[in-house]
């Protein structure tokens, strides 16, 4: 009888052991210390996308909690969006705020929804801050938290799902994922590390979306995916800033050993098309009429055969492990021969959240 009462009780203790107390002080992936006096039932997301990492912690519902947001999803990834607003139709009744990284805001809106947390990614903290968003939220005393998956990609992400977890009193279900994020990454890093040559990689993301070539990222984005996994990123070297335009005749002249193109489908057909319900045949379309642009076939990656396209959202994703296994497989061939970064995304959806674990392509290799 004893013990039956020590096994109850211990489980008692850990059930509330697993519950977030308020008041609630945390530290975001700003360094800034922040008190929430209760749980945030009213949260706006600055980036939409942000919604997938909801999705991980309030898995049966993750528009519960929103009434605001930028809805990046429906202008940038309308296959995503579909199967949200499929999912959770309630969602297409929140309020599109239009936050975007240039800070513009329609604060009135906002405060009508009576929110108690605004979420933001950490890039767009300078924007917010220069046309006065921050400060006026602080004099409303609505608490502003950073996470961030892009400037710091490798560092941050696992950490930013786990500040969530905590916020949002989910923290056995944060745990949940990051254990399974930080497995992955340990290994892929344990095989990297074990590779002497470590190739030189040009990046183009969102191909197709110019006329010109070629756009790329620095240190971070989808440059820091790549530096992420050993890659040698020549938009880290060429770039003064995160992102911009990069003369063919220095990629040419810095020799990469791959190429690789991101996209995603949008209403711009001629962006190599990526997601949910995508056919390979449309990729395989795009990806041929991109492979063939001119000045492309002068790479040394185009002419071997060294041309690879994956999802572009994986950039500033929380499941971009995903986009890091992919990366890594397309760097590493031979290493990374029995590495299927598909069938860990639908891992990914099936164990860790409540969305349709639906047909997806991520990726494509030249051939």
């Amino acid at each position: 009888m004893i013990r039956r009462w020590l096994l109850l009780a211990s489980l008692a203790v850990s059930a509330g052991a697993a519950a977030t107390t308020y008041p609630l002080q945390i530290t975001d992936m700003d360094n800034q210390n922040i008190t929430l006096a209760k749980e945030p039932q009213h949260v706006i997301l600055q980036d939409g996308r942000d919604i997938m990492a909801l999705a991980l912690l309030d898995r049966e519902n993750p528009f519960h909690r929103v009434v605001a947001w930028n809805n990046l999803p429906k202008k940038q990834d309308p296959q995503t969006w579909a199967l949200l607003s499929k999912t959770w139709p309630d969602a297409a009744k929140i309020i599109d705020m239009g936050f975007n990284d240039q800070g513009q805001v329609n604060l009135e809106s906002v405060v009508a929804q009576q929110p108690d947390l605004m979420i933001a990614q950490l890039r767009a903290k300078a924007a917010l801050k220069q046309t006065g968003v921050l400060d006026t939220l602080q004099r409303l005393h609505i608490p502003v938290m950073f996470i961030d998956y892009e400037l710091h990609p490798a560092q941050n992400t696992a950490n930013s799902i786990t500040l969530l977890g905590k916020v949002l009193n989910q923290e056995p279900r944060a745990k949940a994922y990051t254990d399974f994020y930080h497995q992955r990454f340990d290994a892929m890093q344990q095989t990297i590390g074990q590779i002497a040559k470590k190739p030189t990689v040009f990046i183009e993301p969102i191909a197709g979306n110019s006329d010109s070539c070629c756009f790329t990222h620095g240190h971070n984005g989808w440059g820091g995916l790549v530096e992420a996994v050993g890659g040698k990123n020549i938009g880290s070297a060429l770039l003064p800033g995160a992102s911009g335009f990069v003369a063919l005749e220095k990629i040419i002249a810095m020799k990469p050993d791959v190429y690789i193109m991101t996209g995603s489908k949008r209403p711009n057909k001629n962006v190599l098309p990526f997601g949910y319900n995508v056919l390979p045949q449309e990729v395989k379309t795009t990806f041929t009429t991109l492979v063939n642009r001119s000045g492309l076939q002068q790479i040394t990656p185009v002419q071997q055969g060294r041309v690879y396209g994956i999802y572009h959202h994986f950039y500033n994703h929380p499941y971009n492990i995903i986009g890091m296994e992919i990366l890594a497989r397309d760097l590493y061939p031979q290493a990374f021969s029995k590495l299927d970064p598909t069938a860990d995304f639908h891992q990914i959806i099936t164990r860790f959240t409540k969305l349709p674990d639906a047909p997806v392509t991520l990726s494509y290799a030249q051939q």
